[in-house]
């Protein structure tokens, strides 16, 4: 028998998510608090009509409280014995259902704390406390359920140093919960759950749901003749995230229909172990730098190929048909996340089973439900909650992050062995292994199975978080598409809900119509699919061009009168192909599923690439990563503690750096909280830093771009520093283009860098010129500005700059940009105008473009761009800046705008080579490669002429 109690503030504005939960988790009985509706107001008919009688009381905008059973309800009171003459809310209502006393309960709130409210919740509290001794000890089983606006433990809140004072944790509340359970009462959930933090509860405000800033105030109180049928109980946390929820969600029990056999006490732990190290294990481990959990987690993706392949540097593994989550366990907890960072709540047993490992990691894999045969099954998974048909298992693949230790840039194979030594597998956590096979009958094998396809992954690859990469490959048996779902079809004298749906990807930001899908459901499901579409038929057509549904086709030669029913373009599914014609139309398609875990925007045509260029690429690739000197080299070094200027023991310090005091305040403060990089590291940094950086500063007007709260929080730039900076700092008044009089910081030595950093300055952005020549840039830049090209692409643009400024006789020098793109610098020597270094930069990139006009563009406007990589030649103009050289960048790792040589561009190289921990060493090793770019500079009009003969 499964019984929940639900908080669902005002029944009437949120019946339509009641009626929703109700179909979805069927509870036989259910308590309702908060109705926030009248006696004559309560929607009986509609609950009636779900299956569900009900007894109520309830009072307008006040509280009220109701019970639902599918059976017979008797009620036996509505109210609690004895009286108030203060705040006589409705509260109370006890009923007799199949053999249970339900008694469902609103406990008074009692904010503020103190106050008549607060001392009217500890005699309401003192009254429910005497009636639940009259029915604790009795033959009939008693369940006292509902919200009872106290959180009994420090587990029961997220924040409970926020609650001192609050009359849901106040002491007082609390003593009176534990008064009334040490009556004999059984709390369902913590028996089953305790010593994990359970919520029931987010509130509206400040996000807290999407931060699981939750609260456990909803509780279920079982009598002795009851408590030995507890089973199970659960949370339907996803309840809370659905529109127009309740800051409540539903909560369950479930009752054996008799005792269940008690536990043998065992002095081994129910948890599962900790695995100990192994001196391979810790070797493995120690290889990896140490680092604070990552927040904000991407996948790495894989990319379609055409067919198998075969390579002895490859490991090939099963593609699982499910969904794709990565798991993040701390504190006993685990949370499942999408690959669109949606948390997958209903998937609460393989959480749970997780939650059970003691230890912290993040891990990748897929959640599958296996059918008989013990193959994944795609339909079944959504279906599941509801059904339960198939077994739920949790294919673990990879390990990014375990205790304390950052395994991301491992080898594939070195974070395969560290997961199989410490995954606990039982039978839904389980190990998805890697083989050492021959691809191609991998293949085979998996065809003949009835296998959705295999993936192959480079045994030395790294894990790039978000990317698609080439060093993971998928190769499918059947081909799949996801797809937008724009309108669904019934033909002319059909008795089916729909004929078909009219699908489409997004191409250039617009959705294009590529056919439609016409069978792969059954009665049942196009009940549940047109529960879905009702709520967004529109009288728009979401295609770029309005499709005729109704064509004809080679094989469909006549019409059947089909009419569209066009639908906002909310919802994915995943079709089975044949093959796209050559009029971009799918071909015997059928439908397989729909898919929660995708956005619609993120739909596009996934086209296969040729297998055999993109292995020689990744081989290309891996070979040049193991002779590149500086960046693996660099890898490896970290910035030593004894280098720090700043005391270890002191979160506040003033230093005298260049003759100039300055403050540096809130040492320990993360600005990088996935990696756990403090204030301080960053202040460290710049100080070792300086003697190269200070070079490219010196004499530069500054931008202040400032993080006052690390790399999450609101920055904001700031370029006026009139009265604002310390007395031994330089500025320069100008007016900019707009008219503004300003006065900029005018960067002179070290303490300048520092003082800059002290505002939360994350990255430094200097002036192209000098005050002694404002107009007259020193150096004219190309910033390689990708949109969804891969890395390797922004590389071989960069040799595409390269190649055109040899040409011509013009040196070049590259760096990082810290983030997405590349850098190119090339010497002017404060010649020439800001006008002639921007047209001079348009010269190069326009032949750049024409060589790899494919994935690039000069078109500044963004949504004119087709997703295609911006050749940026107009940061050559007054007042633009851009990361400068050596800068930290706010970005997740701590990277570093880093210079590099051109043997050093090549594919492999990414924004990770370089960041805050090995930069330093990195520099000790290289020197300073940049200091051509302060040379004397090209000759322009020599230069020009010899481009107009080359050219």
């Amino acid at each position: 028998m499964k019984i929940a109690t639900y908080n669902i503030n005002n029944i009437n504005s949120r019946l339509d998510v009641l009626l929703r939960w109700l179909e979805e988790a069927a509870p036989d009985i259910v308590c309702l608090q908060e109705l926030k509706s009248e006696k004559n107001n309560f929607p009986e008919q509609q609950l009636k009509a779900a299956g569900y009688n009900a007894v109520w009381k309830g009072q307008k905008s006040w509280n009220g409280v109701a019970i639902l059973a599918k059976s017979e309800i008797k009620e036996l009171r509505d109210d609690l014995p004895g009286g108030d003459e203060e705040f006589t809310h409705s509260r109370y209502i006890e009923a007799f259902i199949d053999g249970l006393v339900i008694g469902c309960i609103y406990l008074p709130n009692g904010n503020p704390y103190p106050g008549p409210k607060f001392d009217y919740k500890l005699r309401w509290f003192q009254r429910l406390s005497d009636h639940a001794k009259d029915l604790v000890d009795r033959d009939l089983p008693v369940i006292l359920i509902g919200d009872y606006n106290v959180m009994p433990t420090e587990l029961d809140t997220y924040k409970p140093e926020k609650y001192v004072n609050n009359a849901l944790f106040r002491p007082e509340s609390r003593e009176a919960y534990k008064n009334l359970v040490d009556q004999g009462w059984t709390d369902a959930i913590r028996t089953l759950y305790p010593t994990e933090r359970i919520f029931t509860f987010w509130d509206y405000m400040r996000d807290a749901y999407g931060r699981n800033a939750g609260l456990r105030l909803d509780h279920f109180l079982l009598n002795k003749k009851v408590a030995g049928r507890l089973a199970d109980a659960q949370v339907d946390k996803h309840v809370r995230g659905w529109e127009h929820a309740s800051d409540h969600a539903p909560v369950w029990i479930e009752l054996a229909d008799s005792d269940l056999p008690e536990k043998e006490e065992t002095a081994v732990s129910t948890e599962t172990e900790k695995p100990k190290a192994t001196g391979d294990l810790a070797s493995l481990l120690s290889r990896a730098p140490k680092a604070k959990m990552p927040a904000k987690l991407q996948p790495m993706k894989a990319t379609l190929v055409r067919e198998p392949f075969d390579d002895p540097g490859w490991l090939y593994e099963i593609k699982w048909d499910g969904y794709r989550a990565l798991a993040v366990i701390q504190h006993h907890q685990a949370e499942l996340i999408s690959r669109n960072s949606i948390s997958f709540d209903q998937f609460h047993p393989v959480a749970d089973a997780l939650g059970k490992w003691n230890v912290n990691a993040v891990i990748d894999g897929e959640i599958v439900v296996l059918d008989a045969d013990g193959k994944s099954d795609f339909s079944a998974i959504q279906n599941w909650q509801r059904r339960k048909d198939g077994q739920l298992v949790y294919n673990v693949f990879d390990i990014l992050w375990y205790e304390g230790r950052d395994l991301r840039e491992l080898p594939l194979i070195d974070r395969k062995a560290i997961l199989e030594a410490v995954l606990p597998t039982d039978d839904i956590i389980r190990l998805s292994k890697a083989f050492a096979v021959n691809g191609i009958e991998f293949f085979h094998a998996a065809e003949k199975a009835g296998i959705e396809g295999i993936m192959a992954k480079k045994a030395n690859s790294a894990y790039s978080a978000g990317d698609r990469s080439k060093e993971w490959l998928k190769v499918k048996v059947e081909r799949r598409q996801e797809v937008v779902i724009g309108a669904f079809t019934r033909n002319a004298g059909t008795e089916k809900l729909f004929s078909a749906l009219a699908i489409g990807v997004y191409e250039k930001g617009v959705l294009r119509y590529i056919g439609k899908v016409g069978t792969g459901w059954s009665e049942k499901k196009q009940k549940e699919m047109m529960a879905e579409f009702e709520s967004l038929i529109t009288n728009v057509c979401p295609f770029d061009v309005e499709p005729d549904v109704d064509e004809p086709s080679q094989f469909r030669p006549r019409r059947l009168g089909a009419k569209p029913f066009w639908l906002k373009p909310e919802l994915v599914c995943e079709v089975n192909i044949a093959e796209i014609t050559s009029d971009g139309k799918v071909r015997q398609a059928s439908f397989k599923g729909m898919r929660k875990d995708k956005n619609p925007k993120e739909v596009v045509l996934e086209v296969p690439e040729d297998t055999t260029t993109m292995v020689a690429g990744v081989d290309e690739t891996q070979s040049h990563l193991k002779i590149a000197p500086h960046p693996k080299k660099a890898m490896s070094k970290k910035i030593k503690p004894e280098a720090s200027f700043l005391d270890a023991d002191k979160d506040n310090q003033t230093v005298k750096v260049d003759g100039c005091p300055l403050a540096f305040n809130h040492l320990s403060k993360v600005y990088w909280p996935e990696d756990g990089i403090t204030k301080r590291d960053m202040f460290n940094y710049y100080d070792q830093v300086a003697e190269y950086m200070v070079p490219y500063l010196k004499d530069r007007p500054m931008s202040l771009n400032r993080f006052p709260n690390g790399i999450h929080g609101p920055s904001f730039y700031q370029k006026n520093v009139k009265d604002k900076v310390p007395g031994c700092m330089a500025t320069m008044p100008h007016t900019n283009d707009k008219g503004e009089e300003k006065e900029y910081l005018v960067a002179t030595n070290k303490a300048s860098l520092l003082w800059m950093a002290s505002l939360g300055c994350i990255e430094i952005n200097p002036w192209f010129s000098r005050v002694q020549s404002p107009h007259n840039p020193d150096f004219c830049v190309i910033d390689l500005d990708p949109d969804k090209q891969h890395f390797d692409q922004v590389i071989e643009a960069a040799q595409e700059v390269r190649k055109v400024c040899e040409s011509i006789g013009v040196k070049c020098y590259p760096k990082t940009s810290g983030s997405t793109g590349m850098h190119i610098y090339i010497p002017m020597g404060a010649k020439y105008t800001y006008d002639q270094s921007q047209m001079f930069a348009k010269i190069i990139v326009t032949l750049v473009q024409k060589q790899i006009s494919a994935y690039t563009t000069l078109e500044r406007m963004v949504k004119n761009r087709d997703g295609k990589m911006y050749l940026d030649f107009l940061q050559n103009r007054p007042d633009a800046t851009i990361a400068g050289v050596y800068s930290l960048r706010p970005k997740p790792g701590a990277t570093v705008s880093m210079p590099v040589t051109w043997d050093e561009v090549k594919p492999g190289l990414t924004m990770r080579h370089f960041t805050i921990h090995n930069s330093i060493a990195r520099l000790k090793e290289t020197g300073d490669l940049f200091r051509g770019v302060l040379g004397p500079g090209i000759d322009l009009q020599e230069t020009l002429l010899k481009a107009k003969s080359v050219f």
